[in-house]
Order: C-alpha cells, then sequence, then structure tokens
C-alpha cells in the first residue's frame, strides 16, 4: 500500500469513494456528509492547501484523508469537556474508505500513516470531530486510542463530538 498526498488527478476517485460515504450516510439515517458537503470543490481546495491525502492499494485509490496541521478554527471552543493538550495538532476531517474495502483495517492504516506524518512535524496531538450518530467512526476512534473530550459546533451551529489521541513515539 502507498499513502500520498492527493493530486488533481485523483479527484474523480475521491469523489466516488465520498459519493459512497454520503450514500451510505443517508441509508443509515445519519445527516453528516448530506447537502453537497464535502464535494468536488471542497476536495480540490484540500489538495491546493496539501491536505488532502490518499491510500493507494495495488495502484486504486482506496481510502481519502484530510490531515490539517493548521489548526482548526471550531475546535477553539468545546463543550461538556476539554482538550487533552492545548499543544499544536493535528486535525482529521473528511475520512473515507471505497466500499468494497470497508472492513479490512485500512482506516487504522491511514491513522498509522498519520501519526508517522505528525512525528516527522514534530507534532504530537491528533484532533477529529465526528458525527453524534456516526458509531462506526466512533468505534473506530476508540479503537486507535483516542478519548472522547467534548462537543464542539461546525460552523454552520451543527453539534459534533469530538476526540484527541497524545501520540507518544514507541507507544
Amino acid at each position: 500500500m502507498k499513502f500520498r498526498k492527493a493530486t488533481e488527478a485523483d479527484i474523480d476517485s475521491i469523489m466516488e469513494i465520498i459519493n459512497q460515504a454520503q450514500t451510505w450516510f443517508k441509508e443509515q439515517g445519519i445527516n453528516q456528509w448530506q447537502n453537497n458537503y464535502p464535494n468536488p470543490e471542497i476536495i480540490k481546495k484540500d489538495i491546493d492547501n496539501s491536505y488532502g491525502y490518499i491510500l493507494l492499494k495495488d495502484n486504486v485509490v482506496v481510502s481519502y484523508v484530510a490531515l490539517i496541521f493548521d489548526g482548526e478554527i471550531t475546535y477553539n471552543s468545546i463543550y461538556n469537556g476539554e482538550w487533552i493538550s492545548n499543544d499544536k495538532y493535528a486535525v482529521i476531517h473528511r475520512m473515507a474508505v471505497e466500499s468494497s474495502y470497508k472492513g479490512q483495517g485500512l482506516a487504522s492504516v491511514i491513522f498509522n500513516y498519520v501519526e508517522e506524518l505528525c512525528y516527522e512535524k514534530k507534532v504530537h496531538s491528533i484532533k477529529v470531530d465526528t458525527h453524534e450518530d456516526n458509531i462506526p467512526m466512533q468505534k473506530l476512534l476508540y479503537k486507535n486510542g483516542f478519548q472522547y473530550c467534548g462537543i464542539i459546533y461546525l460552523e454552520d451551529k451543527s453539534k459534533r463530538i469530538a476526540f484527541e489521541k497524545i501520540l507518544i513515539k514507541g507507544a
């Protein structure tokens, strides 16, 4: 497998994965990633800002993630809890795995790659948020060492539950 920065040539493959996730959320009754979000413009912006990454398996795009080291304004206020740290952190957004590859542990593989990039940048915290009804993502976060921290609100006032993982090399 290969983990690399996404390019504009990857947008169609990424959007196919995003569209599968949007359909799955809708089928599960989860109001996340609906209303044309994320869309090709957002993915292109991720790529332009060097946030977009893909995981390739046998030269096929099987997953997408946005990894941001510039902070997240909606994380400045957290309710019913607190962040574990106030140091520099990475943010994971827009993570999705191609439907036919789900259940193969690829999301955990992505977390491992993300952690390596964090170590390279001397960043020792990863923060992420998800919809309160997205139980599979919550289970994945707990499985990968993330801790529940509280509630954040997106710019559109949507409620999300927030998690953080402190990175300790060799742990």
